[in-house]
């Protein structure tokens, strides 16, 4: 049964989660703004970032059977901003494993807590909504849960092969979760074969630790290169999100390092604030930045395809992009770093939030969350 939880000033409280009590997302100040001037969260968003309210005839049956199905949508959990033009057209990205996140990142809408199921019956139900959409591609995604000893990881195989089974032919993109740097867990859902593996790396380095406090930087980038050297098959792919205080250098270092990991596609989108709990906006990109930096990604730095726009979410054209890319060979970095390293959130004394948890890793040792 669904639990309601209330706003309170202490953090960010969705309501009506139903697999998981809700937690605070902690404060909305990172280290990282200190001095610089951020967009006031009431200001009015630029021309290109206004959209039509979503209402139609497809959306409505979409949501629906989404409903009649127990299933959840990042679509709607995050906010995306493309959801009327993407389930107008058919389209939706599946949300595995739950509605209530084990991390708290500070840009995300995503609740955050304590999961309290896990749904084994997912795979099939998700399969046979794909099924009924009639879908040619469909993108999986999760929230994080740290607490399950694969993170979840045979779950996304199991939605992966009754895709295949319920759908024959229809390409499927997951997006993953770091595991904790588990490369086992990571080899269950590649053994799968996804036509995309993505994993979003979401900063730059240096904002990162503020802004993802569960994750590393280069255990991210690595994992994206470990998957690669799995099966130089799959087409890689990450989503960097600007707007929250970075500079020119740093995404141009952020596309570098990505590239040593032989990372194919690179999404880039504006940053949203969800509600005043997250980390403010710290400028509007331009569409016209946004159409440099594609140009940049492609044409300098050689990934095989940049999708860039105010706009842009990870699962955006995603279609198309597996229908037409052909994927590169592995790069420098083929196996996962800083997987027994803590993320920020784990050292004492940061002050950053997330959850206390243990689960063993592949070694049978158990890491606190």
């Amino acid at each position: 049964m669904a639990e309601t939880v209330t706003r309170t000033p202490g953090g960010y409280h969705p309501g009506k989660k139903d697999t998981g009590v809700v937690k605070p997302k902690g404060t909305a100040r990172i280290r990282a703004h200190e001095g610089l001037t951020t967009v006031p969260i009431r200001d009015r968003k630029p021309e290109w970032l206004k959209v039509r309210s979503p209402g139609g005839r497809n959306y409505l049956r979409l949501k629906q059977l989404m409903r009649s199905q127990e299933l959840h949508t990042v679509c709607e959990e995050a906010g995306c901003p493309n959801i009327g033009e993407c389930w107008e057209a058919g389209t939706a990205t599946f949300m595995i494993l739950g509605d209530v996140c084990t991390r708290a990142c500070k840009y995300c809408a995503v609740a955050h807590g304590m999961p309290t199921e896990l749904d084994e019956d997912e795979p099939r139900r998700v399969a046979e909504t794909v099924a009924a959409m009639e879908l040619e591609h469909v993108v999986i995604t999760s929230v994080n849960r740290d607490e399950l000893p694969d993170g979840g990881a045979a779950i996304y195989a199991e939605t992966i092969r009754r895709i295949r089974e319920e759908v024959p032919g229809c390409s499927v993109e997951v997006l993953i979760p770091d595991f904790k740097g588990d490369e086992e867990a990571l080899g269950v859902v590649m053994k799968a074969r996804p036509e995309i593996l993505g994993h979003n790396l979401e900063t730059v380095e240096r904002l990162h630790p503020d802004v993802r406090p569960g994750g590393r930087y280069w255990r991210s980038i690595s994992f994206l290169g470990a998957a690669k050297a799995m099966d130089d098959s799959v087409l890689t792919k990450t989503g960097i999100i600007l707007g929250m205080g970075e500079r020119e250098d740093e995404i141009r270092q952020a596309m570098q390092d990505l590239r040593e990991a032989s990372v194919d596609i690179l999404t880039l989108g504006q940053y949203l604030r969800p509600s005043p709990d997250h980390i403010p906006v710290a400028r509007w990109v331009t569409p016209q930045e946004f159409a440099e930096w594609k140009r940049i990604g492609e044409g300098e730095y050689g990934f095989r395809h940049v999708e860039s726009g105010p706009l842009v979410r990870s699962s955006y054209h995603a279609k198309e992009q597996a229908r037409e890319l052909e994927a590169g060979a592995p790069g420098t970095i083929r196996t996962v770093l800083e997987a027994d390293i803590p993320a920020p959130a784990e050292v004492p004394g940061l002050g950053l939030v997330q959850l206390e948890m243990g689960r063993s890793d592949t070694n049978g040792r158990s890491g606190a969350n």
